[in-house]
């Protein structure tokens, strides 16, 4: 029992380090007028093309059975809508609001865990939740960018969205693979979606399909840091359980608030700290309970 829970821990560990650094790059985006659909296909055809190639060394044929399918396209709007919001929101908030607000998703999976994959829920985990929303509450408090209030709290609450989102996905994500679903041919879906779904939104929301060199960088960074996230993700869901493996890969926000107080996008203060200290606590009391 204790290798499993070790080699859950480690993959969970690696995605977020790399979801830290990539919450940063995407508020390093945001904060220019350019296409979020643009920015998200873009990632999306990196993200795929690294995964044929991924599966391609690894020997692995794409399995087309109604469960993949089924799971991996679900589960791939999910994750490409929660980004697309994600990303829109970084606009006019911190990357320190942003991500602690994204990556507390943990509470809607150890909910949603509950309700849908039956995974116990106590007392700690109930006090994890609510340290989460004070965290959340306090961040918010003392993270507002530029700009109005008004402006701040919409986008504040279009994270929120986000991370509703990234709940859901994770969920239909561990209840695939709990069906047998393939998670190499899932993942290759999901990049697919996210393909899909970025035209889509550049194409009828903004209305531009315009391709240029930032877009590019950004996109090819934000592809090999999503392959990574992702994929590490995946296989700790594959030995380890969603309550668990996720709380862990969602401490990500102390990587992006590092890495931006480092890059000098952001500056630290004692509201902030106790805020990131608190959802910390919130995670690891969900994580231990």
């Amino acid at each position: 029992m204790i290798q499993p829970l070790s080699n859950g821990l480690y993959f969970a560990l690696l995605s977020m380090l790399l979801a830290g650094i990539n919450d940063v790059v995407f508020k390093k985006y945001s904060a220019k007028e350019r296409s979020r659909g643009m920015y998200v296909l873009g990632i999306g055809l990196t993200w795929a093309l690294l995964q044929l190639l991924w599966m391609q060394v690894e020997g692995l044929q794409f399995h087309a059975e109604v469960t993949t399918v089924t799971y991996g396209l679900l589960a791939g709007a999910l994750l490409t809508v929660s980004n697309l919001f994600l990303i829109e929101g970084l606009t006019h908030i911190h990357v320190s609001l942003g991500s602690t607000v994204y990556r507390l998703n943990t509470i809607g999976v150890v909910i949603l865990s509950f309700l849908v994959l039956s995974e116990p829920v106590g007392t700690f985990k109930v006090a994890g939740i609510v340290l989460g929303i004070i965290a959340v509450l306090m961040m918010y408090g003392g993270g507002h960018a530029s700009g109005t209030v008004d402006k701040s709290a919409l986008f504040f609450w279009l994270v929120i969205c986000a991370s509703f989102f990234r709940a859901l996905y994770g969920v239909v994500s561990k209840i695939g693979l709990s069906a047998q679903a393939d998670a190499q041919s899932m993942l290759l879906l999901i990049a697919l979606c996210w393909v899909v779904g970025g035209a889509f939104y550049a194409r009828m929301v903004e209305k531009r399909l315009v391709v240029t060199g930032k877009k590019i960088v950004y996109s090819l960074l934000s592809g090999f840091l999503v392959f990574g996230i992702v994929n590490f993700l995946m296989s700790g869901l594959k030995i380890a359980q969603a309550s668990i493996v996720i709380p862990i890969a969602n401490m990500s926000f102390i990587v992006a608030l590092l890495v931006s107080l480092v890059l000098k996008i952001e500056v630290l203060t004692i509201r902030k700290s106790i805020a990131a200290g608190l959802a910390v606590f919130s995670i690891l009391l969900l994580l231990n309970a």
